[in-house]
């Protein structure tokens, strides 16, 4: 299977938010100019981007692939592109559920406490912990984790 990752277009917004809404994942901060997409014969199967927050931290986010194409490589394609930066570049956070954690440990990431988390990770950590915990009341177990690289 062949597929390429671009920089997204102001077309596929709508393929973006449907992407990561489907993944229920954050669907704050879509915008298009941020993402990189990966397209397989014109269909859009996979979104990431980086967001830069007001303290300047960085960010991996809204990590999504198609049901259909998952474990076939695309997401850690993704993560690759992303990654493939100069040097010198701020480190860069993500949130993800603690499951996930084994995952981003191959691309480097590692997790991080609270007193290593820039003021905007420091913040939103607080905010899925009580979402978490809200979750609880109906029976979903997750716990969301910070991790840098």
């Amino acid at each position: 299977m062949s597929f390429r990752i671009r920089p997204a277009t102001e077309a596929d917004q709508p393929a973006i938010s449907a992407m990561v809404r489907a993944a229920g994942i954050n669907p704050l901060s879509l915008q298009w100019p941020r993402f990189r997409v990966v397209e397989d014969v014109g269909r859009v199967i996979g979104v990431a981007q980086i967001k830069i927050h007001g303290d300047a931290s960085r960010e991996l986010a809204s990590l999504a692939v198609a049901p259909d194409r998952q474990g076939q490589g695309i997401g850690g394609a993704l993560i690759h592109h992303l990654l493939a930066q100069p040097e010198g570049q701020p480190p860069l956070f993500l949130m993800c559920r603690n499951e996930l954690e084994g995952y981003y440990t191959r691309f480097g990431f590692r997790r991080v406490e609270r007193g290593e988390m820039p003021p905007y990770f420091r913040r939103m950590s607080r905010v899925a912990a009580v979402f978490m915990a809200a979750a609880a009341l109906f029976g979903e177990q997750h716990r969301v984790i910070v991790m840098c690289r």
